[in-house]
């Protein structure tokens, strides 16, 4: 499958399932070392209380890390093992997609997207220079996270401040994303998208873009 570019001038990418690999059961697997007794189901209004506001910056790395202790029952547990649990889930970026962000980005304007946390996002970005040798913020023309516009995908309202801070024209802009809710929230804020579903990659579908 190949995605039309025809018109496109830019191009917003999510982050995690699209150029970032991740593995959510790593981190549970570790919180369960932790003292972590059962998974808290994405549809539980406790999984929406302990993620959402951290996501969205309403609550610091400190007071994520607080709510993550009472929910282990265990409120010695250092901040260093809650942060290697937390981001035992981030499985690196392959080199390829690294290149045709590059070489996209000689064509269009590129940016990010992505519903993350402060723990997250500095852990990827000191892993990233210490294997790359420049910033992962650097492959972009502009980088939105939820924590930091406090909003988040698939609100409406998030993407069309990531529409209005980047300055890019809708009908001219194509978001790709991994999850059906996110690409029908872009829709309605009025971007193009493509649904980057289980088993495409970036590197295949944007082949002729890069060409």
């Amino acid at each position: 499958m190949k995605v039309d570019l025809k018109g496109i001038r830019n191009i917003i990418f999510d982050l995690g399932g699209v150029i970032l690999n991740l593995d959510m059961d790593a981190s549970l697997k570790e919180f369960c070392k932790l003292g972590l007794k059962q998974r808290i189901p994405e549809g539980n209004p406790g999984y929406h209380a302990l993620f959402h506001p951290f996501q969205t910056g309403q609550v610091t790395p400190d007071g994520f890390r607080k709510k993550l202790r009472e929910i282990l029952s265990n409120p010695e547990i250092p901040d260093r093992q809650i942060d290697e649990a937390w981001c035992a889930m981030l499985k690196g970026i392959p080199v390829s997609r690294i290149e045709t962000l590059r070489k996209l980005g000689r064509k269009y304007k590129i940016f990010l997207f992505s519903n993350t946390n402060s723990i997250h996002i500095d852990r990827l970005e000191k892993e990233f220079s210490a294997e790359n040798g420049f910033s992962f913020a650097s492959l972009f023309d502009g980088v939105f996270y939820s924590h930091e516009i406090h909003d988040a995908k698939p609100s409406v309202s998030s993407f069309l401040k990531v529409i209005e801070r980047s300055g890019v024209n809708p009908a001219e802009t194509l978001f790709v994303d991994d999850l059906q809710e996110n690409i029908e929230g872009a829709e309605k804020a009025g971007l193009k998208t493509f649904w980057l579903k289980n088993g495409l990659e970036i590197n295949e579908v944007f082949r002729e873009g890069i060409a």
